[in-house]
This record gives C-alpha cells, sequence and structure tokens, in this order.
C-alpha cells in the first residue's frame, strides 16, 4: 500500500514516522523546517490506520514495512534516513533490518528490545489513558478530523493487544550495521534502560539520553532532538 504523504524540501532524503494516534502532519513539524532548511527532502508520511492513509490494521508492524517499501519505491527513493517515534520508531527499526540496502541511517525513539517487568500494568494504564480519551469530547473532534475515514478507535485499542509489541523483532538488533541512533528522554527511566540494552545487544548503536523530555522527546525538546539527529546524520554520512 502506497502511504499518504507530506514532502517538502530537496537534497538528501529524510523519513520522519509519527508516534500511534499521531500523523505526518502533526507530528515532526520543527524538525521538518530544520532538516529542510539544511538541504534536505523531508517525508512524512501517515502510517496505516492514521490520517489519510486507510488499511487493515492486523499484522500491522509486517505491513508497515511493506507499506514504507512501497511508498519509498513509488517516489522513486533508492535511500534514506529514517527516523521514528515511539510506533513509528519501531516501524523504522524494522524496515531498516528488512531494507537495509535502502536505509543510510537509523534512529529510534521511545521503543523497547525486551519485554519490561511491569508491561501489563503499562498496557493497562494505556487503555484507561485511552478511555479518558474517547470521553473528552475535543481531543475526540481534533481526532476525528485528523484521522478521517479511519477508525482511530479502533487501533488504539489494537495497541494494547497481547501480541501487538514485536519484541522478538526489535531486540534482534545484534547484526545491524546501519548507523544506528536511539534517543531518548531522560524523564522515561525504562526508556533510557532500554537505550542502554541497545548499547549492550550492539556496541556500535550510538545512544543520546535528552534533558528535560520524555517519551516523545522530539517534541519536547524540539531543537536538541534536531540538533543530535543532524549531528548523527553528518557523522554517519562521513564513515
Amino acid at each position: 500500500m502506497i502511504l499518504h504523504t507530506n514532502i517538502i524540501g530537496e537534497g538528501e532524503t529524510l523519513v520522519l514516522i509519527h508516534s500511534g494516534g499521531m500523523t505526518g502532519l502533526t507530528e515532526y513539524q520543527e524538525q521538518s523546517d530544520y532538516f529542510t532548511a539544511r538541504n534536505f527532502q523531508v517525508i512524512r508520511p501517515d502510517l496505516r490506520g492514521h490520517g489519510k492513509s486507510v488499511g487493515e490494521i492486523d499484522n500491522y508492524f509486517s505491513r508497515c514495512v511493506k507499506d514504507l517499501n512501497d511508498t519509498l519505491e513509488s517516489l522513486n527513493i533508492k535511500q534514506c534516513h529514517i527516523a521514528g517515534v515511539s510506533i513509528g520508531g519501531v516501524a523504522a527499526l524494522l524496515f531498516a533490518k528488512e531494507f537495509p540496502n535502502k536505509v543510510r541511517s537509523l534512529s529510534y525513539s521511545g521503543i523497547f528490545p525486551v519485554e519490561p517487568d511491569n508491561w501489563a500494568e503499562l498496557s493497562r494504564e494505556e487503555a484507561e489513558g485511552y478511555e479518558q480519551l474517547f470521553n473528552n469530547e475535543e481531543a475526540v473532534a481534533f481526532l476525528n478530523e485528523i484521522h478521517g475515514e479511519n477508525d482511530w478507535k479502533s487501533l488504539l485499542q489494537s495497541f494494547n493487544g497481547d501480541k501487538f509489541y514485536p519484541f522478538d523483532e526489535t531486540g534482534d538488533v545484534a547484526n545491524i550495521k546501519i548507523p544506528t541512533l536511539c534517543i531518548v528522554g531522560e524523564k522515561q527511566e525504562l526508556e533510557v534502560s532500554a537505550a542502554i540494552t541497545y548499547k549492550q545487544l550492539n556496541a556500535s548503536i550510538n545512544i543520546a539520553v535528552i534533558p528535560f523530555a520524555g517519551h516523545l522527546v522530539h517534541r519536547e525538546q524540539p531543537d536538541l532532538y534536531s540538533q543530535i539527529l543532524h549531528t548523527f546524520i553528518k557523522n554517519s554520512v562521513e564513515l
């Protein structure tokens, strides 16, 4: 499936993949401005089930990987830098593993290589958060607007499925040779631990811990995130 995309700028291609429940246009705006001003072509797709990308949501991540490949092929893009956060970070990592020759550098935020001990509790809290969201008229109106024909409520609920998170794949990073950066916010202790675990699983993976930020590090500290990502990309190109 070819994803709906927002494309601006000219130069090296950077694909930025949003978190669950958001869209290409509602996230990474600061980074889009930053990188287009520095001679990058920035592509922000709507993952399936989000925004204007309407599609089935079963076998979610395997479908996302194929979608990203179909989309890049339709745009005649042979190689790109790719970065994602949360659900988008999982999609970015799995795409890079499946199509390493198409990825010049990989960056991800807010994902886990192994299942945290309190994962069931975290999932329960997330599900409760969704129920509160569904009762927030203003938030529902906004999400209805940005997701169009997609059933975003079912999408969010699917994230809490028992087998949704592909820990067997997100933790299988030992053989990754693509320049890789894991960026996390210091407020998320589990994610800081996850970054350290990634470094232990593959010593060539770079990690960055950004102060005064949590899960959505690119949104909470956009300038620091952009500068770190840019420095990483420049260094990866020079390798």
